[in-house]
């Protein structure tokens, strides 16, 4: 794999990742700005401009926007998180300028029509209610709620009724104009091209693209000092459960060990936690967990859906095997079966333009660099037992043990005495 990547004259970026065995490629824009960056009262705004980008330009309405790509047998679509926000496109590398030709005049030249402001806004209040109608949506929400109380992580990255309505088409052509800046926005280009037909292809937007800081966010915070519970009690057939703890950010070495660790707990079929609560007990149809790695925290979180009345058990079962993971050094067999199950996944993801679109923008923007998969397959390699433990010991303690439910439960008193690490 062939990484290259330019900072041009107003600080915007642009990166490639040239495969030319492929026949497509995939091209995003990256922008270092998501839902922490907001202070509460504009609570939902990134994901509220994610939406209005696609409703129309000076150029392009928004039927034309997705004629554009989809009429030549592509893909177009956006996500925001936590810290970022990302518009991407996938199509034949022929349409490489075409491709990058839409995603900038979203960005640059969107007209935030107010029909389009005040419709969007209902959509994405649609949006909301049906997550409030997925429970596993729903306790994911509340555990962030529990985990980061009181600040940006906590939020919603969709928002809520009450702040969307709050946000006028005033706030939101002020904040695009003031966070979607050259200096935090990096053009990815992974698939059939080079970087200098990339280069040739973003350059033409330079004098157009905002400049300005890199927006900043709030740090997190924590005052916990004990395992926290947040019950939302509904009548479903099951309840849902996010138990998690906090971990570390995304330049902690000790990410490294955790990666391997949560492999070992739950990240697949093979893992401690499906075996011992599905297979072998039948408590769960769905059991895995999940880190996440942010610029100055991070989180592990253990997700399952089950019966009512099977959760005291599988809560018991669940922090048995994490105590285990503090406990007992892993075995050599398990640890390389961990390290083999990661350094194969990094194999199957060089195998997509997508996959290296994401990576590439992704530690463009967070790292200031793009390492080589053989960089970060010798990281987990050298990953040993001995890291496992002490990571487990470091993260596995009550004051950073959160567990929300989503359940017909009136109250959570049993459950808290099962929360023991």
């Amino acid at each position: 794999m062939d990484y290259e990547f330019t900072t041009l004259s107003n600080g915007l970026r642009v990166a490639t990742a040239s495969m030319p065995h492929m026949r497509s490629v995939s091209v995003a824009l990256y922008l270092g700005v998501g839902s922490r960056y907001e202070p509460a009262r504009l609570n939902g705004i990134c994901h509220f401009i994610e939406h209005l980008l696609f409703k129309g330009t000076r150029k392009r309405s928004a039927r034309q926007i997705s004629q554009a790509v989809e009429g030549i047998g592509g893909a177009l679509n956006a996500f925001t998180s936590e810290e970022v926000t990302c518009f991407h496109a996938r199509a034949c590398a022929a349409h490489l300028p075409l491709l990058l030709d839409v995603l900038m005049d979203m960005l640059l030249g969107s007209r935030f029509d107010p029909a389009d402001v005040a419709k969007e806004r209902e959509v994405i209040k649609e949006e909301i209610s049906m997550y409030w109608d997925e429970p596993q949506h729903l306790v994911q929400e509340a555990f962030n709620a529990l985990m980061w109380p009181e600040q940006p992580l906590g939020r919603p990255i969709t928002g809520t009724a009450e702040s969307l309505d709050a946000i006028g088409r005033g706030e939101l052509v002020n904040y695009l104009r003031g966070n979607y800046v050259a200096a935090g926005a990096v053009v990815v280009a992974a698939g059939r091209v080079t970087h200098r037909q990339v280069l040739r292809a973003a350059s033409r937007f330079v004098p157009r693209f905002p400049r300005g800081p890199r927006p900043r966010f709030e740090l997190s915070r924590n005052h916990q000092t004990a395992p926290r519970v947040r019950l939302i009690t509904r009548q479903n057939e099951q309840t849902q459960m996010a138990l998690g703890f906090r971990t570390c950010s995304r330049y902690d070495e000790r990410r490294y060990a955790l990666r391997v660790l949560n492999t070992i707990l739950g990240e697949n079929m093979s893992s401690r936690l499906f075996q011992v609560v599905r297979e072998e007990r039948g408590l769960t149809y769905s059991i895995y967990s999940n880190p996440s790695f942010f610029a100055d925290t991070g989180d592990l979180v253990i997700a399952a859906g089950l019966d009512t009345d099977k959760l005291p058990r599988a809560l018991r079962l669940i922090l048995s095997e994490v105590r285990r993971l503090k406990n007992q050094p892993v075995s050599a067999a398990e640890l390389r079966r961990a390290r083999d199950y990661l350094l194969g996944q990094l194999e199957l993801a060089q195998e997509s333009t997508e996959s290296q679109m994401n990576w590439t923008g992704d530690h463009l923007l967070s790292y200031n660099r793009v390492p080589r998969p053989a960089e970060m397959k010798r990281h987990i390699t050298r990953v040993t037992s001995a890291q496992i433990m002490a990571a487990a010991r470091d993260f596995f303690r009550p004051e950073r043990l959160n567990l929300a439910l989503v359940s017909p439960l009136k109250t959570a008193a049993s459950i808290t005495a099962c929360l023991r690490v």
